[in-house]
């Protein structure tokens, strides 16, 4: 079972940023830019592109009013997404708040941040929805 199954599951906490029957999103605890959030299939599968084409079709439509809420709740140009899932082997995609490409460059530092500030950041993410 993959930390991001154990999550999903319940088993570790998250700041949740929204759920339905096949997906489920929240806050990177390590993120490249505040308001940096990870999509995730219910379902455990180590490649995006092994996933079945339903799946890919609807993590897309999932992760879409995520990201408008991302771009309301944060000063930036747009909601960037990255797929490369190398650090868990359970499909993902990365919605982060950007105004350079290289905002996207996930060899930066990425230290941790702090349970209030991962708060704050989920209700203003929730309040943009």
């Amino acid at each position: 079972m993959t930390i991001f199954s154990r999550i999903i599951a319940g088993e570790i906490p998250s700041y949740k940023i929204a759920e339905n029957e096949h997906f489920f999103a929240f806050l990177d605890i390590f993120p490249l830019r505040e308001g940096h959030v990870l999509v995730v299939p219910k379902t455990e599968t180590d490649n995006l592109f092994d996933l079945p084409a339903d799946y890919l079709q609807q993590i897309l439509l999932f992760a879409q009013p995520i990201a408008k809420a991302i771009e309301k709740a944060f000063d930036c140009n747009r909601c960037g997404i990255s797929v490369i899932g190398l650090e868990v082997p359970h499909a993902h995609i990365h919605l982060v708040p950007i105004n350079t490409a290289n905002d996207l460059n996930f060899n930066q530092a990425k230290p941790p941040a702090t349970p209030e500030h991962l708060k704050t950041v989920q209700a203003k993410i929730l309040a943009a929805f």
